[in-house]
């Protein structure tokens, strides 16, 4: 469960700055980490099964601003390994507020307070 220890803040925003834009767990430990990931833009996608994901691997998930936006329920994600393997597997976001998916799709917090003048 990520974001459990005194970290939660510097977890999330270092994750971002080191080129982060989502992050897959199967729980998050508190909402606090959870809405730090979502302030710094960061998606907190939850799925069954994460260990399915490993160091190395890239994720593309097709249209996912859109689902995002939609707020839909279940999406598919593709995990594509370092020798070429796909592997689908399905993500969701939990219950996400309209300001956290317009944060989100906003880029940031900071954006979307810019944004909502």
């Amino acid at each position: 469960s990520p974001g459990d220890g005194s970290a939660r803040e510097q977890a999330a925003s270092c994750q971002r700055v080191m080129g982060a834009s989502a992050n897959f767990a199967r729980a998050y430990a508190t909402k606090r980490y959870r809405s730090n990931c979502i302030n710094w833009g960061m998606i907190p996608f939850l799925v069954e099964k994460p260990e399915l994901l490993e160091l190395g691997d890239y994720v593309f998930i097709p249209s996912v601003r859109s689902h995002i936006l939609a707020n839909d329920a279940l999406f598919d994600a593709y995990a594509v390994k370092p020798d070429g393997t796909v592997t689908r597997f399905q993500v969701s976001t939990g219950f996400l507020t309209e300001a956290e998916r317009q944060t989100i799709a906003d880029g940031c917090l900071i954006n979307y307070y810019r944004n909502s003048k």
